[in-house]
């Protein structure tokens, strides 16, 4: 069983919606420069951070990779109908498909999205049409090219927008 985070619905102050906005920019900022962005000491800055973490309104940290500087050229997204089936099951086997980067749950008359990138259309045509298409309990897949993509703004970084 998961244990759930420690007071994750509590609603943020000021100064961890500014910490959880300088992160989203750039989680490697150092303690120090981040306290010094925000304007607290570093011990608090410190403090507050692992607060956020503990209560998982930050999840982690990670590198973001340019899809095509790895090899993977192409990209669709993956409208997925399943049958009679858990929607937790598949969109677990799913996950571990090759190339299969994102699942998610969504609304609609569709059950599932997925990111799909791979190297050139033959491999993305191969994840698409047999390892996707032909799992069992998936009905129907619709996909969809990704000819452009640009960056919106990431969670907290828009503060005048963004409300407890």
């Amino acid at each position: 069983m998961t244990q759930q985070p420690l007071h994750r619905n509590e609603a943020l102050d000021n100064i961890d919606r500014r910490i959880v906005a300088e992160l989203s920019r750039d989680g490697r900022l150092s303690v120090r420069t981040l306290a010094e962005r925000v304007h607290i000491s570093r011990t608090a800055a410190h403090n507050r951070v692992q607060l956020l973490l503990k209560r998982g309104v930050i999840t982690g940290f990670g590198a973001q990779i340019d899809r095509k500087a790895i090899g993977l050229h192409i990209s669709a997204l993956v409208v997925v109908r399943i049958g009679e089936v858990s929607w937790e099951e598949i969109a677990a086997k799913l996950a571990t498909l090759p190339f299969v980067e994102k699942v998610q749950a969504v609304s609609g008359d569709i059950d599932i999205m997925l990111t799909v990138s791979a190297p050139d259309h033959e491999q993305l045509s191969q994840a698409i049409l047999r390892d996707i298409h032909d799992m069992p309990g998936v009905v129907s897949t619709r996909s969809h090219l990704i000819l452009a993509e640009l960056d919106g703004h990431p969670p907290a970084q828009t503060l005048d927008i963004w409300h407890a």
